[in-house]
């Protein structure tokens, strides 16, 4: 790989996140959520299948949560009534809308299970829209090359998840040695990237486990892998809309999200949430 082709879109900001037991957190609605916008936060997790707490039941509003599963047996449940279990390479869909409740764990004796979740601020046609979820084996996930689509398109092949936005979330593995390039759809002139596993050289710089943020525009990433690489690859349309938050929420203004937390609360007293917190 030429040193003018690993230069052609530069690095500008990387981050190692921070570590929250077993989570890291590598980017939020407070940070470089901001900068990403749709893409407002994403974690890294990997729990332990042996006595642990898992994810509690919880509530989101205005976003959209996507949770793409690397590895293990993870349960899962929310109040629009969906409950099962998804292995490793499964995909977790869950546009939040005006307000929703969920909660997963690991299944125990399965070993550890690991992910990234990362949330979509949801524009203002979505951000109050009727809660929707999607759950899809491995097998479901299209790929093309080492690349399984998540979100979006790439080279032909494109997801089963509804979205309904303008971005793009790969899924990638890559055998060491091997190079591996994305080029962005129209008007995608966001782009990062967020290792799970082994090094990456890309840019002139060499990642391992950290998010890197690209140069805003519409030229080709090339990445080649330093060892077995796995990484997610986020690209998409800047997001023009503020970012207004509460603990579990984000919207595009104060009413929307004063409605949001309103039916989180009104839900919290739903038998659907009571039902998620007994099991």
């Amino acid at each position: 790989m030429s040193a003018d082709t690993m230069t052609a879109r530069a690095v500008t900001h990387r981050t190692r996140g921070r570590r929250h037991g077993p989570i890291t957190r590598l980017m939020s609605p407070g940070d470089l959520g901001q900068v990403l916008k749709p893409f407002v936060f994403l974690d890294l997790f990997a729990v332990e299948s042996h006595g642990g707490p898992g994810f509690p039941p919880h509530p989101h509003s205005g976003i959209a949560t996507v949770t793409t599963f690397l590895e293990g047996r993870m349960t899962y449940a929310d109040s629009t009534g969906a409950a099962g279990t998804l292995a490793g390479g499964a995909v977790e869909w869950m546009r939040a809308g005006r307000g929703v409740w969920h909660t997963g764990g690991p299944v125990p004796g399965t070993g550890p299970a690991r992910g990234f979740q990362l949330w979509l601020a949801l524009p203002p046609e979505q951000e109050l829209a009727e809660p929707e979820s999607l759950y899809l084996p491995a097998e479901q996930v299209a790929a093309a090359g080492p690349a399984r689509v998540i979100l979006g398109a790439h080279e032909g092949v494109g997801s089963k998840v509804p979205a309904g936005m303008p971005v793009t979330l790969l899924h990638v593995r890559l055998r060491d040695g091997e190079r591996w390039r994305f080029t962005p759809a129209a008007g995608q002139s966001l782009a990062w990237l967020a290792l799970a596993a082994g090094r990456l050289r890309v840019a002139g710089q060499e990642l391992e486990r950290e998010l890197a943020v690209f140069a805003p525009g519409e030229g080709a990433i090339e990445v080649e892998a330093d060892g077995a690489a796995e990484f997610l690859l986020g690209a998409g349309a800047p997001n023009p809309w503020p970012l207004v938050t509460g603990y579990y929420s984000v919207h595009t203004d104060a009413s929307a999200l004063e409605q949001g937390e309103r039916r989180i609360a009104e839900l919290e007293q739903a038998p659907e949430v009571a039902a998620l917190r007994a099991a």
